[in-house]
């Protein structure tokens, strides 16, 4: 998740997070400390694509990441520079051995309903997480906690996960092994509590429109009707923290097309919008202007079930055919960076050393032509095949349209004979049918959850849920199992671990990495206190206030 997405065991982070600043207008002779406050506290943002759950079991994307960050809270919420700060939970004991978190929470939380947040809530949220019937795409994150594995395997029952409540306000968790990212992830949305009552109550209609939902955060959300590109998240005034929340409502709205966001921008029906390539160019003066930058790698992943991407040649020549550089510097600008390889550049350093430095190979993120070539002819030998065909998938956003062009016309031109057909659909139909396996080639994107490289690793094992390509390679799933496992306390060994399994992925050419996305954005100057990470969920609007 995106998104998706900070302090890791031996693992100093490098993750960039703006507070920026931008809208509103009208008197008040109330002050924040950073000038009057307005009369009407409304902020007005404008989202990409379409939203697709708002059940914290099933989201899967940054945009559900976000509305959810805001709309619930778990023990921790993700906060300045993607560190953790004080959610639901006030204070954290943890064993010498570093197996068992006890976590003391708060007595004043409450849902929207009015129901009180308790212990209780996040075990039935974690038990109905990890449950098969769920089918959460993101189980596999509570790989870790005592017997989440087996639960997920179906061999064990949910009720058997290690977690529990110790009265109303005592949680405890035990661990199978070591952790060293797991105060990470309870500041990860899908481990938010969910209120039983309002679950069983709205049925298989729970997370599919804003009124089949319950709320322990600072807002609610209101007028999503599931399939709609506008809705509300007003104050939740049952919210624990309400004191700090001086914004009344944020309206969202989806603009697929960044010369339509921008138009309404103008015209100040919206406080925010991100820019097109161009865009970005001509306002970079400007001073709401800002880069945000994104622990977000997109790459191309195969559908390996199918035999011509099941050879690693034709995967290979694909690779090679792209010129990285021109898609980063000149489709898309502002910063964007071509990949390295399956890990965002700046999320992880050690010894001073970036993770993407030391996981660099001479394969399988570079551009040649003459080598694409030569592979391309000997991997369809190799299947039987006189010339190569396929359909690339991307979203129906102006910038994957630009990115998808780019791509066939790389391919087309630099694999002479190769017929690339392009479908740009609907973010959630895209999920969709990569979560089926029906596409050939897609362009998908991963932001981390949280700041370690594991966030991406974890994808590309056999098993794991948003392996949607099926690529396998024994000897990467033994490195990342050892990263979880036998070196898991070990700072040191884990990292071996990590940059050798990302250097298979490279050099077996799993995926082809293509770029690490900055996105140029406008926010009004009055609009305070909007937090943005690269890694979690990106906005938090908790603390956002609007001045004169």
């Amino acid at each position: 998740m995106n998104w998706k997405k900070t302090l890791t065991a031996g693992v100093a982070v490098a993750s960039a997070a703006m507070a920026l600043t931008a809208c509103g207008s009208s008197d008040s002779s109330k002050s924040n400390g950073n000038g009057k406050l307005a009369d009407k506290q409304v902020l007005n943002w404008n989202e990409a694509s379409e939203l697709a759950t708002m059940d914290p079991s099933k989201v899967m994307d940054t945009i559900g990441g976000d509305m959810l960050n805001n709309t619930m809270e778990g023990l921790y919420r993700l906060g300045k520079d993607s560190k953790v700060e004080p959610g639901i939970a006030t204070k954290t004991t943890v064993s010498k051995d570093n197996l068992t978190y006890t976590f003391t929470l708060r007595k004043n939380a409450k849902w929207s309903n009015g129901d009180p947040v308790t212990a209780k809530d996040f075990v039935y949220s974690w038990q109905r997480t990890v449950d098969p019937k769920t089918a959460a795409a993101y189980s596999y994150l509570f790989s870790g906690i005592k017997n989440a594995d087996d639960i997920v395997a179906g061999k064990k029952a949910p009720s058997t996960l290690g977690v529990k409540a110790v009265g109303k306000y005592k949680l405890v968790v035990n661990l199978e092994k070591q952790l060293p990212y797991f105060k990470l992830l309870m500041g990860f949305v899908v481990f938010a509590p969910q209120n039983q009552r309002a679950v069983e109550q709205y049925g298989s209609k729970y997370g599919t429109a804003a009124k089949y939902m319950c709320y322990d955060g600072p807002f609610k959300m209101t007028e999503w009707t599931g399939t709609n590109l506008k809705w509300k998240l007003v104050r939740n005034d049952n919210y624990w923290d309400k004191k700090n929340v001086k914004l009344s409502e944020i309206n969202f709205s989806v603009n697929k097309s960044t010369t339509t966001s921008y138009n309404l921008y103008q015209s100040k029906k919206l406080d925010e919008t991100i820019l097109s390539p161009e865009q970005a160019k001509q306002l970079s003066s400007n001073s709401d202007y800002s880069v945000l930058k994104q622990a977000r790698t997109s790459y191309l992943e195969f559908n390996q079930t199918e035999k011509k991407f099941q050879n690693k040649k034709i995967r290979q020549a694909i690779s090679y055919a792209i010129d990285r550089k021109q898609l980063a510097e000149k489709v898309l600008g502002s910063g964007t960076l071509p990949c390295k390889g399956a890990v965002s550049q700046g999320l992880a350093k050690r010894d001073g050393k970036d993770f993407t430095d030391a996981a660099k190979t001479s394969t399988g993120v570079q551009f040649d032509k003459s080598k694409a070539k030569k592979l391309l002819k000997e991997g369809l030998k190799e299947v039987g095949e006189d010339n190569l065909s396929f359909a690339l998938l991307g979203d129906d956003t102006d910038n994957s349209k630009k990115i998808t062009e780019f791509l066939q016309s790389q391919i087309e031109e630099n694999l002479p004979g190769t017929k690339v057909s392009v479908q740009n659909i609907p973010f959630k139909t895209r999920v969709t049918r990569s979560q089926k396996g029906q596409f050939e080639v897609v362009v998908s994107s991963w932001g981390a959850d949280f700041s370690d490289p594991i966030s991406f690793l974890d994808l590309y094992t056999t098993d794991n849920s948003y392996n949607f390509g099926k690529w396998k390679n024994a000897e990467y799933d033994e490195w990342i199992a050892k990263s979880k496992t036998v070196d898991a306390g070990n700072a040191s060994a884990r990292w071996d671990d990590m940059v050798k399994a990302s250097k298979i992925i490279n050099e077996d050419q799993g995926i082809a990495p293509l770029f690490q996305l900055n996105q140029p954005q406008l926010i009004r100057s009055n609009v305070k206190g909007v937090i943005q990470n690269t890694a979690g969920s990106v906005n938090n609007w908790k603390n956002v206030y609007i001045t004169k």
